[in-house]
């Protein structure tokens, strides 16, 4: 075992870390194995709020994974809702997302509603039609907050990549000219959902992904261990140009354990 492992929890990604898509990444099943072998406690966090627990669960045990539990995910759903609940007054609220952002703002007590909406959440929802954007404008126009999931660029897909939460995001600051409060990596409250939610101090936490713009500066700016893997969004060579110096950059998690 590596290491900068030892004493840790670790915060793992999945899109880029663990699978591209519906593909496997190599290396990635035999590391959660190893990772339950050696009884490291971990948790998915997970920029991606289009699921619920158990469909991460059921999607990652479809590729070959074992011995997750449905309490083992954290998303930018579930840290945006959390957040919004401790931090700000508003109960009102209108979704623009898939199940995963559903279940989250129901688990932490919003009424969903269509008037009288104090915030607007925007998670990624692949299904999205131009009436429901232009009806989550109308409610920003009306005076609502705009809450960005997560500010993701683009999302692993196979060789290539779909469009990221952050582009959507964007859309409705442009057309709204407001500015969304952002939870997901590599913002501070992702983490400050993410240690609420695991029960540590991010002394103990240490972040692994692919993403330079997301999950190492997610790390890196808000004082966590992080280890880059060159499986997902960006190279090595992406990270020498960046500047962004994690602990360790890696090419397989194996190398880890």
């Amino acid at each position: 075992m590596h290491p900068l492992l030892r004493h840790k929890t670790l915060f793992l990604d999945l899109d880029g870390t663990m699978y591209r898509g519906d593909e496997v990444i190599a290396g990635a099943v035999a590391f959660v194995d190893a990772l339950n072998h050696l009884r490291l406690p971990y948790y998915f966090l997970t920029n991606n709020a289009m699921r619920t627990h158990a469909q991460n669960r059921e999607k990652m045990e479809a590729m070959g994974f074992n011995g997750i539990r449905d309490e083992q995910f954290i998303t930018s759903a579930m840290a945006a809702a959390s957040y919004i609940r401790h931090e700000r007054p508003w109960k009102r609220v209108y979704y623009i997302g898939e199940q995963g952002m559903e279940e989250a703002l129901l688990e932490q007590g919003f009424t969903l509603c269509d008037e009288d909406v104090e915030a607007v959440f925007a998670g990624l929802d692949s299904h999205v039609t131009y009436e429901k954007l232009c009806r989550g404008f109308y409610h920003l126009q009306k005076g609502a907050r705009l809450i960005g999931t997560n500010p993701d660029r683009r999302l692993p897909h196979g060789d290539y990549f779909h469009i990221g939460n952050g582009a959507m995001v964007h859309m409705l600051e442009y057309c709204s000219e407001q500015q969304a409060l952002m939870i997901g990596k590599p913002h501070a409250p992702m983490l400050q959902e993410a240690l609420r939610y695991a029960g540590i101090e991010k002394e103990a936490a240490l972040m692994i992904g692919d993403n330079l713009e997301t999950d190492v500066a997610f790390g890196l700016n808000n004082g966590c261990s992080t280890i880059f893997v060159t499986t997902g969004v960006h190279t090595r060579q992406d990270c020498e140009k960046s500047g962004l110096r994690p602990d360790l950059v890696i090419d397989n998690l194996l190398e880890l354990v």
